[in-house]
Order: C-alpha cells, then sequence, then structure tokens
C-alpha cells in the first residue's frame, strides 16, 4: 500500500446539517446481542461449564469468574485489582535492526521493539514514561484500548492530553476491559517510525483451544532514512505527483536480513503435533502486509480486539495497526518453513534457509475479510435508512496552503496544538474551537445513541487503500464498495446483522467505507489514517462524544502538571524546532509560525 497524498478522503456525518457534519442520533436502542438458538459449542463455553474448569490448553472458551469468551466486553468484564506496573524510557540512540548500519533512533528502554506489556483481562495497567529526548515532546497511545470513561487516558497529544516535555514524566492508568493483542506507540509526531512503539498482550478466553502461547509478532516497514526525512520525502514527491519512499526493509519482531546479506532472521521454534498460538501486529509507517507460512494454514481466532468465530486461510492481509490472532497447528513434515522474511523450525531439526514455497495469494486488492464476530451483535438500520436516502454524500477537496498540499476530511487539514488539547477546551467550556482541529461534535446525550458515517474517496483519487482507526470504539463495519456509495444500490448490502466490528478498517482504493458506533464511551475520539505520511498531512478527524459526560482531569492533577510543564518548555530557550507538523505526524513544511495560529487559511 503506497501513500499517495495529493487527493482527498471525505467523511459525511449523516446529519440534519451538512454545514457543521455533526452525525445526528439515529436511533435510541440498548446494544442488544442477537441470541440465536445455543448450539452445542455455545452450550460448552457457557459459564455453567466452564465453572472450576480453567483456562486450559483445551477449554481456551473460558477464563474465570464466570467470565468466558460468550462474555460481552462492552458490558461486562472482570475486576481483579491486579495492578500491572511497567517503566517505560524514551530516548535518543542509534540502532541497526537489520545489520545495514546504524542511524539514528528513539528506542524505548534501549529496545526495538520496547517491551511487552502482559496483563490479564480485569487488570489495571499503570505505566509510567519517562521522556528523555532531548528535543522532542512525545505522547503515548494505547492502541485499540476502549478507555472507557478514561478518555485523558488514550495518550494523544493535542486531543486528550499535553505533549510530555524534554525530561518530564507522567503515568498511564487504565483498565483492560478487553483482551487479546495490541500495541503502543508515540502518537507526537513520526517517532514510532524511528522506533518508539511495543506490543501488549491482554490474557483472556480464545475461540478455539492451543497448546502454547508464541507472544506477539510486530512487523514494520523499515527506512535507512529517519522517519522525520522519510515524510519529508514523502511530502516533496506528493507536491511533484509521485509515491512516497519505498521502505528498504521488512522487521519480524525487529530484526531481519539486509540486501547484502548481513543481520539474523526473526526464528520460531514448534513441536511437532502442538497447536501454536500467534499474535500477528502490523506496526508499519506505510505499508499494508501479506502473510503466510509455508504449509501451515492460519485458523484465525480474533481480528484486533474482537473475537471471531474461528475461519481458516493461508494468507493474511494487515493493514498497518491491525491484529490478528491465529492458531497454527504444527502437522507438517519436520524441517524449517518460511515465514516470509523469518523461519519457523520443527524442534530437533538444523535451523537453515527454508526450501518450501508460498501457497498462492486469495488477494487481489487492500481489504479485510468479512468475520463473524463471536458475541453477535446487532445494528439498528431504519432511521439509518431514511437518513441515508435523503443526504448526498460531500467530497472534501484538496486544500493548498501556499505550496503545501494536505489529505483533507470534509474539506480540512487536522492540525493541532500539543500544549492545548481538545479536552482542555472541555474542560474551560469553551466550544470556540479552531478549525484545523477538525472536531465533529456528536449531538448525544445516551449510551444507547448510535451514529453512522460514510468515509468516501474524492471520485478522482488514486485507488489508495486507507487503514482507518477509530479510537475509542470498535467500528461496526456495515459495508465497504468500489466507486461512489449510492443509498439506492448500496443500501441493501449493509450488512446490520452481527457485522464484522474492528477498531481498524480498511477503506478500499477508490471506494467507500459505512461504520457505525454507539455513543457509549464520552471523550474526545481521534479516527485517522494509520499511514504514517497520511495522518501527518492531516487526513484526520475527531468526534466530540457526550462532552457533557466526559471524565475530566482533576484540578492540580498530573494532567495539569504535564500541560504546564510543555508550557514551561515551550517558552524557554531548548525549544530548537517548530512545529513543522498535524502534531500527530509530520508534516512539511511548517503551518504554525509562534505558536498561536491554528486555523487553516
Amino acid at each position: 500500500m503506497k501513500s499517495l497524498f495529493t487527493l482527498g478522503v471525505a467523511l459525511l456525518g449523516l446529519s440534519n446539517s451538512l454545514a457543521n457534519a455533526a452525525a445526528i442520533p439515529a436511533e435510541n436502542i440498548e446494544l442488544t446481542p442477537l441470541m440465536s438458538k445455543r448450539d452445542a459449542i455455545g452450550a460448552r463455553q457457557s459459564p455453567a461449564n466452564c465453572a472450576g474448569v480453567g483456562n486450559t490448553a483445551n477449554t481456551r472458551n473460558c477464563w474465570s469468574q464466570g467470565f468466558t469468551v460468550l462474555t460481552d466486553m462492552y458490558t461486562s468484564w472482570p475486576n481483579t485489582g491486579v495492578v500491572r506496573s511497567y517503566n517505560l524510557r524514551i530516548e535518543n540512540t542509534t540502532c541497526s535492526p537489520d545489520g545495514a548500519g546504524s542511524r539514528v533512533c528513539m528506542l524505548i528502554n534501549g529496545k526495538y521493539p520496547g517491551p511487552t506489556i502482559v496483563a490479564d483481562w480485569g487488570d489495571t495497567i499503570r505505566v509510567t514514561v519517562r521522556n528523555l529526548l532531548q528535543s522532542n515532546g512525545t505522547s503515548i497511545h494505547w492502541h485499540g484500548f476502549r478507555q472507557l470513561n478514561s478518555n485523558i487516558q488514550d495518550g494523544v497529544n493535542g486531543i486528550t492530553e499535553c505533549a510530555l516535555a524534554p525530561g518530564d514524566t507522567k503515568t498511564y492508568q487504565f483498565q483492560a476491559t478487553e483482551y487479546g493483542t495490541t500495541w503502543y506507540h508515540s502518537h507526537f509526531s513520526q517517532q514510532y517510525g524511528d522506533g518508539v512503539v511495543g506490543t501488549v498482550i491482554v490474557n483472556g478466553p480464545a475461540t478455539a483451544n492451543y497448546d502454547e502461547d508464541l507472544g506477539t509478532m510486530p512487523m514494520s516497514d523499515w527506512y535507512y532514512r529517519t522517519a522525520f526525512q522519510a515524510g519529508s520525502i514523502a511530502f516533496q514527491n506528493g507536491q511533484a505527483g509521485l509515491g512516497p519512499p519505498v521502505a528498504d526493509n521488512i522487521l519480524i519482531n525487529g530484526t531481519a536480513k539486509n540486501a547484502a546479506g548481513g543481520g539474523a532472521l526473526n526464528k520460531v521454534t514448534m513441536t511437532a503435533g502442538k497447536r501454536y498460538r500467534l499474535r500477528l501486529i502490523n506496526t508499519s509507517v506505510d505499508n499494508n502486509l501479506l502473510v503466510n507460512l509455508d504449509g501451515h494454514p492460519f485458523q484465525v481466532i480474533a481480528t484486533d480486539f474482537v473475537p471471531v468465530v474461528p475461519y481458516n486461510t493461508t494468507h493474511i492481509q494487515i493493514g498497518i495497526g491491525q491484529r490478528y490472532d491465529v492458531i497454527i497447528t504444527a502437522n507438517q513434515t519436520a524441517g524449517n518453513y518460511w515465514f516470509r522474511r523469518a523461519i519457523f523450525t520443527y524442534a530437533g531439526q538444523t535451523v537453515a534457509d527454508p526450501t518450501t514455497t508460498a501457497a498462492a495469494s486469495p488477494f487481489t486488492a487492500c481489504v479485510d475479510p468479512v468475520t463473524t464476530p463471536k458475541v453477535a451483535k446487532t445494528v439498528p438500520s431504519s432511521t439509518f435508512a431514511a437518513q441515508v436516502k435523503n443526504l448526498p454524500v460531500a467530497f472534501g477537496p484538496v486544500v493548498a496552503n501556499g505550496n503545501t498540499v494536505l489529505w483533507t476530511i470534509n474539506g480540512t487539514s487536522l492540525i493541532i496544538d500539543p500544549g492545548n488539547p481538545t479536552i482542555k477546551y472541555v474542560a474551560q467550556n469553551n466550544n470556540t474551537f479552531p478549525q484545523g482541529y477538525n472536531v465533529v461534535q456528536v449531538p448525544s446525550t445516551s449510551a444507547s445513541t448510535w451514529t453512522y458515517w460514510v468515509i468516501q474517496q474524492a471520485a478522482n483519487a488514486p485507488p489508495i487503500a486507507h487503514p482507518i482507526h477509530l479510537h475509542g470504539h470498535d467500528s461496526y463495519i456495515l459495508g465497504t464498495g468500489d466507486g461512489q456509495f449510492n443509498a439506492a444500490t448500496n443500501f441493501a448490502s449493509l450488512r446490520f446483522t452481527n457485522p464484522p466490528r474492528r477498531d481498524v478498517t480498511m477503506l478500499k482504493g477508490g471506494g467507500w467505507l459505512v461504520i457505525a458506533y454507539p455513543t457509549d464511551n464520552p471523550g474526545a475520539w481521534l479516527m485517522h489514517c494509520h499511514i504514517a505520511f497520511h495522518v501527518g498531512m492531516g487526513l484526520s478527524v475527531q468526534f466530540l462524544e457526550r462532552k457533557q459526560s466526559i471524565t475530566l482531569p482533576a484540578t492540580g492533577s498530573e494532567w495539569y502538571g504535564t500541560c504546564n510543564n510543555w508550557a514551561t518548555y515551550k517558552a524557554g530557550t531548548t525549544d530548537i524546532y517548530p512545529q513543522d507538523d498535524s502534531g500527530l505526524k509530520k508534516r512539511w513544511p511548517p503551518l504554525i509560525a509562534g505558536g498561536s495560529k491554528f486555523m487553516l487559511d
């Protein structure tokens, strides 16, 4: 997936007022599970049948305290009382993950990727972050965590918090109300492309059995330039009608061989006959990734934080930010097998470059599979149908600021001030948000109100897929298709009965995407393309959801101290770089002068 950014993406809220593009309350209805007749599998997974069993190799559907894989994570989770504490140190250094030569990196605790955070479902995760970068702010986003009623822990500077100044320390704390696989990364400029990234495991039940957990397998594109340099080149190429720079390598678990043969491949050992869980994560800057393990089909059991009815596939296509939990059965002839840039070896065999070949890929486009969530949900459709038939789909035009070509949503490129987050405006009862903040206020006072969004590429946009990440919610994916969305012809294809759910969804190249979510989580929530070059050029929007119910930071708390320390840093003499980005990812040239102008002309 190569990122071109000369044309825009438009997002339309189904609203009575196109002027402010606000989502309208569509239908007041509780999140109702689809309770079909329980089959034999459902009976085996019930709390009664899990009593006293625990989570074992052959009862992965069970957990503890009466919780199972059939528990609705949106409404119920264990309260363990356990606090999992971690300390992360972000610092300037150098690294050479594929042995091609050292370059400037920003690493967590001196490692790439950073430490894996491990917790159990219902635990509290407490992470203290120390910014040892001399000339960069930072913030850490806990990707995919719902952050129910804990919006200020989402880790997005300029939206939910102020940036963390050099030398400053802050502590994030939130409950793991979901289980599965995810990652954490800097949400300040392009730092995660330079190494500020790590993975997370939240242990819980599963929709299929396995013997051992192999842990996380983060996969990323890698540039021999710094991410800041790559972002600048991407901008310049965009002005010339060219694509972004091509990555120099693909890293698996932070390692790879380089073109000259140096470096090392990631290696995994399997024992014949065992079933292994593997947690795949795409932590790239710009690239969609296609993976397979020769001779060993994947049994997919979760997409992002959503357990799904298991299905088998030879290949998985993973957009940036997406996760797939899979089970691999070691039932082939003992030997070495390619996992495309990694090697899986049966125990007792000598590790060597495999001679295996891959099955043909089933993919012809960057699209998500149509999965079936294990806990079924229905989405109300009647009001949506009436509204969508009467509203046109708007397109955000390309906005040029001097020589700058920017991505837009609803005609605006997002740009925020890391020292004046949206939550500060809310705390001050200030509804005058800068235009560049791209705030859509969702008019809802109820957790049972649904909103629907049509995300539509402009008709003349190049056919490039975009991984759309929604903070604070899972997207209920009602449908996707080619060309322009048309209610008369496309509504019938939308899926309201147990649609796929996930927090990163692929917008098909040259196509449309329809998502829904209930306004059950008060906060300021970002939605953006996860291609770093795109979000850096403004391809983001934020939803201000039920602002009257947002849990705001306490007066005199660390949250305000972080803002004060950032203001002191900006007013001092050590802040040597003017803001030259959206505040979330890199953008060039500078659009903010003196730290006071946030309106785009």
